[in-house]
């Protein structure tokens, strides 16, 4: 959990400050079960103002992915802003569709995770499709996104 009470003002600007990851090249890490990579990024014409993005896939399921973004305060705790995760599971209401976690000031208040609320969408349907809307959605600069998903025939 966060130790600062953020306001939604204070997430909205975090959410929409321009951003440039720094290692656009970083690399695929086999993990146990899955792959991962982690992208380090800076706030443009603000170089104290640090992220991380990682993109994270299951190697046996191909609906089982998620890729996110956290602001890393200065001496402070990591704070999640965004994920984007996978038609793998269910998520309150949401049943096995891709979905989207937003930090909210309420969550962080009530002591929640500060990204426990999600909504559905059909945005995309990839882990690739998933990292374009979070590059398009926390305005990303410096890595190339990949191509938009086309809607699955099969939904």
């Amino acid at each position: 959990m966060t130790s600062k009470l953020y306001s939604d003002e204070e997430l909205d600007t975090l959410r929409s400050m321009e951003k440039r990851v720094t290692n656009p090249g970083a690399r695929w890490v086999a993990k146990p079960g899955h792959r991962q990579r982690n992208f380090k990024v800076d706030g443009v014409g603000d170089d104290a103002t640090r992220f991380e993005v990682y993109q994270r896939q299951n190697e046996s399921d191909e609906d089982d992915f998620s890729c996110g973004i956290a602001y890393i305060p200065l001496g402070g705790r990591r704070l999640t802003l965004g994920r984007y995760n996978g038609p793998s599971h269910i998520h309150g209401s949401i049943s096995y569709q891709p979905h989207i976690h937003r930090a909210t000031a309420a969550a962080i208040a009530a002591g929640r995770k500060p990204e426990s609320e999600a909504d559905d969408t059909d945005r995309f349907t990839s882990l690739d499709g998933a990292f374009r809307c979070l590059i398009e959605d926390f305005r990303l600069g410096g890595i190339t996104p990949p191509a938009p998903d086309h809607p699955r025939l099969d939904l």
